[in-house]
């Protein structure tokens, strides 16, 4: 699908010099002589490479057209993520560097969002929220002031955030998977 280069906003991806690319960076300019312009920074999801390309606002660019489909998360190993797909039984594996940090989030049947391009998976999207347990955290020290409330804590798949004080070991918490943030107490 064609869209103009004023179109181009973060995160979409794009069709470009025969590659799949990954929008990071986008600025809209008018300069106050010549036509206006989209200034775009995108990454390679084949080359992992990185590119600054300049588009002119009447140019147009080819946004990739991607299918959605939810898999269910079986298993890992050493290289791969194993998911199934509940209506077909079907079973994909995803290559971890893919993931990336959010691989440390999966837990088994956790349902996600799996991004198809010519039948190849690209990319996975977890739930906003997931629960998590705390294994160990500092003790809340008497008096402390609010500004300063909140501690460092390792979740049970050895991340590290930071909590409010009355969090502790063992207690099971809600994490934004976007962000890593502390969202709640269960």
């Amino acid at each position: 699908m064609k869209i103009n280069a004023g179109e181009i906003r973060v995160g979409m991806l794009l069709e470009y010099k025969n590659d799949l690319w990954q929008v990071l960076k986008t600025q809209h300019v008018k300069p106050g002589k010549g036509g206006a312009f989209a200034q775009v920074e995108m990454k390679s999801l084949n080359k992992n490479t990185k590119l600054n390309e300049r588009f002119r606002s009447s140019e147009t660019v080819e946004k990739a057209s991607l299918e959605e489909a939810n898999f269910n998360y079986l298993y890992s190993d050493e290289y791969n993520c194993f998911f199934m797909n509940p209506k077909t039984f079907e079973q994909i594996d995803v290559k971890k560097e893919m993931i990336g940090e959010k691989e440390k989030l999966l837990t088994e049947n956790l349902q996600v969002s799996v991004s198809f391009y010519e039948e190849n998976p690209i990319a996975i999207e977890l739930p906003n929220q997931v629960k998590c347990k705390i294994v160990s955290t500092d003790a809340a020290i008497k008096g402390q002031t609010v500004s300063s409330s909140y501690k460092p804590a390792i979740l049970e798949n050895g991340i590290k955030i930071q909590v409010p004080p009355f969090i502790e070991n063992e207690d099971e918490i809600i994490l934004d998977s976007r962000t890593f943030e502390y969202v709640k107490k269960i």
